[in-house]
């Protein structure tokens, strides 16, 4: 039996990203065949107790006790001995992969060493955190040298971190080519993937559409699904809209779902413009399809994404794009040829760029989202993840 582990202090049961590539995950391992393929898939889930749950003859969700953070996105902390050890002895796998870059790594690692010395040691980079959330912060707050002096420190923590694994998996092949250029371990591009049945333009609901439209069919439509934070571009958005209303002619309709530390802002902009509308914290996948579907455009305003699920989402369901110039969002929308990327990262060069888009040829950007959308599919990623798996395992037992 060919067993992999997977261990992740960034999983969090309303978390999004991360936990759709957990969620994914699983249900590709729950329904693989053993007749085919003798693998089995345990994921280590931090919990507020400590149990197992099969789900399938190729599936077990490991349930730990961990730490939780204060906070209500409910994530849960992995680190002590105690809380790997056992699950690595109970399963004796092939490979081991770590998906967060906070200790964890560090304390896998001990642990395999001791307990099963010949598995594979991977890493999924789910968050570019040298980047995001250290060069960033630090030079919008201290300046653009202290801000690549951190960005090199956090460089060299994950270096240690990640010392002697076997590889680190990447979805974004900009973020690949800076973990090179840092001299992390071997980095492989897998690309996640899709639901294109779910996400689609049949998710199309004629009567949101016209709510959202109001009597005015050439009414520009936007959804902006994402967590109020500055980081995803919401104080850009919000300094944009009044431009956009005085360039388009009318003002254009603007749904708001999620939350964050922007949330008052939001709901300001809610009072203020009689077209900015507020869904809430949308939870259903089918009701994310739906406004999704029907709208006209899709922003993808992170520049630090390291694939952006809800991009390709967005795009699956043939909306037009407007993306920050960097990182994956810039990645889909140069592949694509579905939307503009910024040229600045100002609320009058948002603008621009949807007044630009809005007066191009949106019906066939529409059309090549969609198709671009469908080359990526969930059962291809953890196909192509389960053989990489074994190549590099393969490898390791010739040498």
């Amino acid at each position: 039996m060919f067993t992999i582990v997977d261990f992740n202090n960034f999983w969090s049961p309303s978390g999004g990203g991360v936990r759709r590539y957990h969620l994914q995950k699983m249900a590709f391992y729950e329904k693989l065949s053993s007749e085919s393929e003798q693998v089995l898939s345990i994921f280590v889930m931090p919990d507020s107790k400590t149990f197992t749950e099969k789900k399938s003859d190729s599936l077990i969700i490991e349930h730990v006790e961990a730490f939780r953070f204060p906070g209500k996105w409910e994530y849960r902390f992995l680190w002590k001995p105690s809380q790997i050890e056992p699950v690595l002895a109970k399963y004796e796998p092939q490979v081991i992969e770590v998906g967060s870059p906070y200790l964890l790594p560090t304390m896998v690692r001990r642990a395999a060493k001791k307990i099963v010395p010949e598995a594979v040691l991977l890493s999924f980079w789910h968050a570019d955190f040298p980047i995001t959330y250290v060069q960033r912060p630090v030079a919008n707050k201290f300046g653009k040298a202290l801000g690549n002096l951190s960005k090199n420190v956090a460089f060299w923590y994950a270096r240690q971190e990640f010392k002697r694994f076997d590889g680190i998996q990447v979805s974004c092949n900009e973020v690949l080519r800076r973990l090179d250029r840092h001299k992390l371990p071997t980095s492989h591009w897998i690309p996640l993937g899709c639901d294109i049945q779910m996400f689609s333009p049949s998710k199309r609901d004629e009567s949101l559409v016209q709510k959202l439209k109001d009597d005015n069919p050439d009414r520009l439509t936007i959804f902006f699904p994402h967590r109020f934070c500055e980081e995803k571009g919401i104080e850009l958005l919000l300094g944009a809209y009044p431009i956009l209303c005085e360039k388009l002619g009318c003002e254009p309709a603007l749904v708001f779902a999620g939350t964050g530390p922007y949330l008052p802002q939001v709901q300001e902009a809610v009072e203020k413009y009689p077209h900015i509308n507020y869904a809430g914290f949308i939870s259903s996948i089918d009701e994310m399809a739906r406004h999704y579907a029907s709208v006209d455009l899709g922003l993808a305003l992170s520049g630090w994404e390291t694939f952006g699920l809800s991009i390709l989402e967005s795009m699956a369901c043939g909306n037009a794009q407007i993306g920050a110039s960097t990182g994956a969002a810039a990645e889909h929308i140069r592949e694509s040829g579905a939307g503009v990327v910024l040229k600045e990262r100002t609320p009058q060069a948002l603008a621009d760029a949807i007044v630009e888009l809005y007066h191009s040829d949106m019906a066939t950007m529409k059309q090549n989202a969609r198709a671009y959308a469908e080359k990526f599919s969930w059962a291809d990623c953890f196909k192509r993840q389960l053989e990489l798996y074994k190549l590099i395992y393969n490898q390791k037992r010739k040498k």
